[in-house]
């Protein structure tokens, strides 16, 4: 079975994922006398007392996975690099889906889409819905918010879970006046008061004026949600010529001739508002430059994480508080001709993980597929608290202290489509440690299949190979598994459409894509009713003559 289960808990309704049962709470505590049976070294440095961790969640948008000093030389992230060095690194982190609010809404809940339902970053998560937050809050501790919220259109109030509250509508804005000279707000717990400074900064601003204020006899979690790196990028000034001589030149992927066997839609794309060719609706563009102003924005992100861990060292708890760092999902700066995020290609969906405290094993990495929904019930069991029943993610702390522990073989991506960004598709993936498959639905297209070890970068798409057959069957099996909802049904979630969306192409741009050659026939071909025979029927043919006789039955 791809998703191991533990014995004697039992099957819940979608098989791969993380049962949840009234035991949940002895699983924990059984888990963790175990985990400190077997690894005493995590027992020596955990605090005396067993009084639950304090815990820094850190949350950044659209930071790609490879965006780390630690492994692009050109960059300069001293601070994550040190988090990672010191502590646990998660090589094959994903996202369930790669758009702000969805993937926000998976994090809190530990759903996948298709079941909290919020599709866009327009669709509020439903009332009732239990987030880990509120968890955390009912088991005795002190929660705050700083930062971006960004569920329901451009709502900033207080939301359930929270004790204190610091957040502003929307996307937010770097700077503290926008270019009309207005002052951009902030919610500070139901009062809107100006924006005073660069973003990144006053949110950690706020953040540590929090943690020296809050009332010390109960443990804390911060949930510290930066605007950076999100578009439109802006450094601040210190870091503004940062990265000035730099080169950022575009993938081997960009090239049009390189998206040959692509979907006719990513050929299409590149042609458009997320497409190198029409990046934004704008006639020219410096990629280079929006690279340079990114990781500009990135370096501010490094400095308030320094700033953090500098405050815990010299005046919080450094033996009994956990960092978690990652992002909400990646991005593309030219990868097969595109950018931005939403598809399902490695630089949009995988992301940074960091995980650091005393109780963590330091320098270690973890190549299990780990994914944002495990997030969530990771965090109630470094708190000693249970996961709802709600909850489809698995806590990662097996796989943190024990390599060879039973785990997922393969993550769900998901990606709905979306009016504004019609460009798009429907997209569904599964995501093994070798292969990776991506079907689209709703569209005249084809499919991807990549041997991702072999081909890292997704150059070819073996998704009509023969030999590969058996491998698409099989993935196209577990993939519709996976994306039943936990009513066990397979719904396309959609949400209101007011006007046409960013549909605009370049007329100085690449033509409209022809569909693959392999498609275009003369009507007298032996295969023109082979799409009424079944991927495995076609697996089980040996040979040319079968198949004939299999095409006459049809």
């Amino acid at each position: 079975m791809i998703f191991l289960l533990e014995k004697g808990i039992g099957r819940s309704q979608n098989m791969y994922d993380f049962t949840r049962s009234s035991l949940s709470a002895v699983k924990t505590l059984l888990l963790s006398v175990l985990i400190l049976a077997i690894f005493p070294a995590a027992a020596k440095t955990s605090r005396a007392d067993n009084s639950p961790p304090n815990i820094i969640f850190i949350l950044v948008d659209d930071q790609r996975y490879d965006a780390l000093g630690m492994l692009d030389s050109r960059l300069s992230t001293p601070n994550l690099d040190r988090l990672a060095a010191e502590g646990v690194f998660f090589v094959n982190a994903t996202v369930t889906t790669s758009l702000c609010s969805p993937s926000r809404a998976s994090i809190l809940t530990s759903q996948y889409t298709h079941d909290h339902g919020v599709v866009d970053n327009n669709v509020p998560l439903k009332k009732g819905t239990v987030t880990f937050p509120e968890v955390l809050q009912k088991s005795g501790y002190q929660t705050a918010l700083v930062g971006k919220w960004h569920m329901g259109g451009h709502s900033d109030e207080p939301r359930p879970g929270f004790d204190h509250w610091v957040s502003f509508a929307g996307q937010g804005n770097y700077l503290p006046v926008d270019k009309y000279g207005n002052s951009n707000l902030l919610n500070i717990n139901g009062v809107q008061v100006p924006q005073k400074a660069y973003i990144t900064d006053e949110l950690t601003d706020y953040a540590l004026n929090w943690l020296r204020g809050r009332d010390s006899e109960q443990p804390f979690f911060l949930y510290l949600s930066h605007k950076a790196v999100h578009s439109n990028f802006e450094p601040p000034k210190r870091h503004r010529d940062r990265y000035a001589r730099t080169a950022f030149p575009l993938p081997d992927s960009a090239g049009a001739e390189a998206a040959k066997n692509k979907p006719l839609w990513v050929q299409n794309q590149r042609n458009s508002f997320h497409g190198i060719e029409f990046a934004y609706h704008r006639r020219q563009i410096d990629l280079e430059g929006i690279q340079r102003r990114y990781y500009g924005a990135l370096q501010a992100v490094d400095d308030s994480v320094g700033r953090i861990r500098q405050w815990i060292e010299q005046h919080g708890d450094p033996e009994n508080t956990i960092i978690i760092f990652t992002s909400d999902n990646g991005f593309l700066f030219g990868d097969h001709g595109l950018i931005d995020k939403r598809n399902a290609y490695e630089a949009s969906l995988r992301v940074p993980l960091i995980m650091y405290g005393s109780t963590l094993p330091p320098g270690e990495t973890v190549t299990a597929p780990v994914i944002n929904i495990d997030l969530a019930p990771t965090i109630l069991e470094l708190a000693g608290a249970a996961s709802p029943d709600s909850f489809s993610g698995r806590s990662v702390l097996p796989v943190i202290f024990d390599k060879a522990a039973e785990w997922r073989e393969a993550s769900l991506y998901e990606y709905f489509w979306e009016f504004n960004y019609p460009h798009t598709p429907t997209t569904f993936s599964v995501r093994t440690p070798r292969y990776k498959l991506i079907q689209y639905h709703g569209i005249w297209d084809t499919d991807e299949l990549y041997d991702l070890e072999k081909d890292p970068d997704e150059q070819h798409n073996l998704i009509e190979s023969k030999e590969h057959l058996p491998t698409v069957v099989k993935l196209r099996q577990l993939l519709y598994r996976l994306l039943a909802n936990r009513d066990g049904e397979h719904v396309v979630p959609y949400s209101y459409k007011y006007n046409s969306g960013a549909v605009f192409r370049s007329k100085l741009g690449t033509a409209t894509a022809d569909h693959p050659s392999q498609w275009l026939k003369t009507g007298n071909e032996k295969d023109l009713r082979d799409f009424k025979i079944t991927d495995e029927e076609k697996m089980r043919v040996k040979d040319e003559q079968a198949l004939d006789a299999l095409r006459r039955k049809r």
